[in-house]
């Protein structure tokens, strides 16, 4: 027999109004502030140096960022001592030399390339990568539409918008390189916090077939009741996963690793609140589910 969560509807309507609030002040960071776009987006400097292998990849950042005056991504190349520097082109006057700035840490610095990704390839993947993000949630919707009555659909969509817009008002506050991982992260959210608005919207469908004369609040809340466990135990096992990415994936991973902490929990805060609620405040009711009568008159 189904418990139902004690206070449920009062919870779930509170969460769903702090949720209001965050989408609007997501929504406001990033119209004022907009996003940090990484290299990828906006081009840039690579260079590739080799050095000794006991210079550490924070003594070349501490050195790189104050010298150049920006945030330098350094990244170990694969082979012992050698480094990939990657930088913006500088709006005014001209850098000091990659080469200069490392020889305080090993005079036996050598530069083997240096290339430089000009604003059309950025334009480029900036292009391919919302493409991939409105395909993805054009695929989604079409899943929705097919699985799913509308007014049911809608809470799992607007939830998969608030995740998302909430990841990127949080890049946008912060001033975080928003980069092609991030982007990928973004991807993920919205797979990740799908699966749990599915789940609960398919459990209050059914508990509306077997139900269709109780409140659809108490339809939601032993919905919720059935599928809590099953999130919370699915998110935290995720949360351990991608919290260990981010205490020790280094600097390349932690825009990832943050954004996927951050969409996870939003994922399940959102599939819980607004994910519920949404259908109650456009009136679903246990006939939109029910199977017509079929007529016996030929």
């Amino acid at each position: 027999m189904m418990i139902s969560i004690k206070n449920a509807t009062r919870w779930r309507y509170f969460t769903t109004l702090v949720s209001l609030l965050l989408l609007v002040a997501s929504l406001l960071m990033i119209g004022i502030r907009g996003l940090n776009w990484g290299l990828d987006f906006t081009g840039g400097i690579v260079t590739e140096v080799q050095l000794e292998q006991a210079v550490t990849n924070h003594e070349l950042d501490q050195a790189l960022d104050a010298a150049l005056g920006q945030d330098v991504s350094v990244i170990a190349a694969g082979e012992p001592g050698r480094w990939v520097l990657r930088y913006a082109i500088p709006a005014q006057g001209q850098s000091p030399d990659v080469a200069d700035v490392l020889n305080k840490l090993d005079a036996e610095v050598q530069v083997l390339n240096t290339s430089m990704v000009g604003p059309q390839v950025g334009q480029e993947l900036a292009e391919q990568g919302g493409l991939a993000l409105l395909v993805s949630v054009l695929c989604i919707l079409g899943y929705l539409s097919y699985r799913f009555e509308w007014r049911l659909a809608s809470g799992a969509v607007v939830a998969l918008a608030h995740d998302v817009i909430f990841v990127l008002g949080f890049f946008a506050a912060t001033q975080m390189e928003f980069n092609l991982t991030v982007l990928a992260a973004v991807l993920a959210i919205l797979g990740y916090s799908l699966n749990d608005s599915i789940i609960i919207a398919d459990r209050i469908r059914e508990v509306l077939i077997a139900k269709p004369q109780a409140p659809i609040s108490q339809v939601s809340n032993e919905a919720l009741a059935a599928t809590i466990s099953r999130t919370l135990v699915t998110s935290g096992t995720t949360l351990m996963t991608v919290g260990a990415l981010w205490l020790l994936g280094g600097g390349p991973l932690e825009g990832f690793a943050l954004a996927m902490f951050i969409g996870i929990l939003t994922g399940t805060w959102s599939s819980v609140s607004v994910g519920t609620v949404l259908p109650e405040m456009l009136r679903l009711k246990a006939r939109d589910y029910l199977p017509e009568p079929v007529s016996e008159t030929p």
